[in-house]
């Protein structure tokens, strides 16, 4: 049986995770199988311990499926109900040990250092520490929650323990990556702190190796949209062409639903269109009850890959007022580019964390958490802004956008075949 050639190993949260994330590997894979890896695999959940875990996930029967040539792999738990945690971690680990053993030159990409990227790390020194000597080259890639929610809880806990176990798992890799600027800049930040109360060296370290990578989108799926296409999705939902304020995200406060709901309920503008809710999260049965008055704000909560680009083509905005959070900060902003690509209404947003760089100069942009601006914001662009200045926005929005095109991003990220 003949051997792949080039191998790569993506550990991630993937499909069915309602994740930008997600997306990031997919076309990260999508991309290898044209530059020279003949095996590409994603290591990933199984199905029931996303669903447990309460995370929003697309639905099951309308995944879009991958390429021939790539595998999802799901590796169940080891061990009983003795082990009260760490076993799916364990079958992650151990599967990893396996496919590093062949003798297969492996590039092992790890998205969410907590606990992807573990679990390259252990499975590296195993397969090297059982004379494998696996022909492997790791990156990291640390993304949004990376930093805002794990390293900055371990800050504000005071606990640097956690903090140390994470930078130097991050730095044992070969490459290490941030998803922004922004999430560069709060890594090297927040290895400061860790250097300041432990007397540790990270901060120099991540100053020196930490590169940027943005978050590679497969441009094809939002360029070039059937308008019947587009039409017919909308009739189906009940919306007119130009007729809806779309908000499509995780519905979550940090995401500036709360304030979103509330500016539509003074909108000059609310007689002329709806307000769609497109996705699941947190917040989505608070902002429901909300919400229960107005028949003008709709809810969909099972908006696929395929239909998501024809809604952002039809609506008359894309609202994202995203806000800093304790718990959560915009690190890029991957539904903004994609809405950039897809054309249709303005973009209006906020410059929190790594949105500015996202949508570059193309978006209406609004202080975080002003409510009054952001009604205002809207209003102008369903009301005053004429066809030629839309167009010309949306123009620029998708030359800009395309510069995180898939193809791109890949072979920045990762070297060519000799």
């Amino acid at each position: 049986m003949t051997q792949p050639d080039r191998r790569l190993v993506i550990v991630v949260r993937a499909d069915p995770v309602i994740c930008g994330h997600s997306g990031e590997a997919r076309n990260l894979a999508e991309v290898a199988l044209t530059r020279g890896f003949t095996d590409v695999r994603l290591l990933t959940w199984p199905i029931g311990v996303l669903q447990s875990a309460g995370l929003p996930l697309k639905p099951l029967d309308r995944l879009l499926p991958y390429s021939e040539g790539i595998t999802v792999e799901r590796p169940e738990a080891v061990g009983d109900y003795r082990v009260p945690d760490g076993r799916h971690l364990a079958g992650l680990t151990g599967r990893l040990v396996e496919l590093l053993a062949d003798p297969i030159p492996t590039v092992c990409l790890s998205m969410y250092l907590v606990p992807h990227t573990q679990v390259v790390v252990d499975a590296v020194n195993s397969a090297r520490a059982a004379g494998f000597a696996p022909d492997v080259h790791t990156v990291a890639k640390a993304v949004g929650s990376d930093v805002t929610n794990v390293i900055r809880s371990c800050l504000r806990e005071g606990r640097f323990g956690a903090a140390t176990v994470l930078f130097t798992t991050f730095l044992a890799n070969d490459e290490v990556v941030a998803v922004s600027e922004y999430t560069r800049d709060e890594i090297i930040a927040s290895a400061l702190e860790v250097d300041e109360a432990c007397g540790t060296s990270f901060a120099a370290q991540c100053r020196e190796r930490v590169t940027v990578s943005y978050p590679p989108i497969d441009s094809s799926a939002y360029l070039d949209l059937d308008e019947d296409a587009v039409d017919a999705a909308l009739a189906k939902r009940g919306l007119t062409r130009g007729g809806y304020v779309l908000f499509l995200s995780r519905v979550a406060r940090a995401k500036g639903i709360y304030d979103l709901v509330i500016a539509y309920g003074q909108m000059r503008s609310r007689d002329k269109v709806k307000l769609v809710v497109a996705g699941t999260g947190p917040a989505l049965e608070h902002v429901r009850a909300m919400a229960k008055e107005d028949d003008q704000i709709v809810f969909l909560t099972d908006v696929d890959d395929e239909e998501k680009p024809l809604l952002m083509r039809g609506c008359a905005a894309y609202a994202l007022p995203t806000k800093p959070e304790p718990d959560f900060v915009e690190t890029f902003g991957i539904a903004l580019a994609e809405k950039a690509l897809a054309g249709g209404g303005p973009i209006i947003t906020t410059l929190t964390g790594g949105t500015g760089e996202a949508v570059g100069d193309t978006a209406i942009i609004v202080e975080a958490g002003d409510i009054n601006a952001l009604a205002e914001a809207i209003d102008t662009a369903v009301l005053d802004m004429t066809d030629s200045d839309k167009e010309d926005l949306a123009k620029r929005a998708r030359d800009y956008a395309m510069t995180f095109d898939r193809g791109a991003v890949f072979d920045d990220l990762f070297p060519p075949l000799e």
